[in-house]
């Protein structure tokens, strides 16, 4: 493992009162990453935030796996074209003064 801070994916969960298997089916999706050390799940605590947010999704707007896989692939997007879209008017504005 790197200098990078890891959180066992069991203490995320006991903490959440969220189910393991969620974890592991978000990992499985491709939606989060997860390190197996020893027969434990470890996350890495940049991506706690990112697994807080499916959480919230899942649990409290009860949105399944596949619902969180669109709506993350959308959000991401949307990031992207914003950033996009920052660029050209910073580049317009270059032109105009």
């Amino acid at each position: 493992m790197s200098s990078e801070a890891f959180i066992p994916a069991g203490e995320f969960c006991a903490f959440h009162h969220v189910e393991l298997s969620f974890v592991q089916t978000l990992h499985n999706a491709g939606l989060i990453e997860l390190t197996v050390r020893d027969g434990v799940f470890f996350l890495s605590e940049e991506q706690l935030s990112t697994l807080e947010k499916f959480t919230r999704w899942h649990y409290d707007l009860e949105i399944n796996t596949e619902g969180i896989e669109a709506l993350s692939h959308l959000l991401e997007r949307m990031d992207l074209l914003l950033e996009e879209n920052r660029r050209l008017r910073n580049k317009l504005q270059r032109f105009e003064d």
